[in-house]
């Protein structure tokens, strides 16, 4: 499976691709990051990421694209920025018929660290292993979208709740973290 991870923002959105085995056994394709600056027009900000995921899209020919779940509490200057980058990514999936799958931080660190508290520093250093690599990816948006990619694959390549119908722990915390978010904006 071929799965292209992005982590969406305006100013670094990371991307990745990695190729995974049915064994798991997962191999980097290409990493990188898109950037902007702020003193850019919006539009020429989303416009840049666009021509960039079309780019990787065309140049990889994903089987999925895993894309990071949006949702803070706080920040909603950045939240907003984020939203704008992850739907101009999404869309450029859909008009490929490229499937679109969202997972959250917290699903991503669990998956690749085994710790869904676990901070950059353990999510670079795993997927520096995950993927055998010399270096480890740079900067830490990189490692994020190569986290993604490889979550998705190992998860069985679907975004659906675990089998039986039950959610997945870090599901259900999301979906609690969801919940208290829109009680309290209320």
């Amino acid at each position: 499976m071929r799965v292209l991870g992005v982590d969406p923002g305006l100013t670094r959105c990371g991307l990745g691709v990695v190729d995974v085995e049915p064994n798991r056994r997962s191999t980097l394709v290409e990493v990188g990051v898109v950037g902007t600056t702020p003193d850019m027009p919006l539009e020429l900000r989303l416009l840049k990421i666009a021509e960039t995921i079309d780019e990787w899209l065309d140049a990889h020919a994903p089987d999925v694209l895993a894309v990071e779940r949006v949702f803070s509490q706080t920040n909603v200057s950045t939240v907003m920025g984020t939203a704008q980058a992850s739907g101009v990514v999404m869309t450029a999936a859909a008009r490929r018929g490229i499937a679109v799958a969202l997972h959250t931080p917290t699903e991503v660190k669990a998956a690749v660290t085994g710790n869904g508290q676990a901070d950059k520093a353990a999510v670079t250093k795993m997927v520096t292993r995950i993927l055998r690599l010399d270096t480890p990816p740079r900067p830490a948006d990189a490692a994020d979208a190569l986290a993604l990619a490889i979550t998705h694959a190992w998860r069985g390549g679907a975004a659906k709740p675990a089998a039986g119908g039950g959610m997945t722990a870090a599901q259900k915390l999301w979906a609690e973290a969801e919940a208290k978010a829109k009680r309290n904006h209320r």
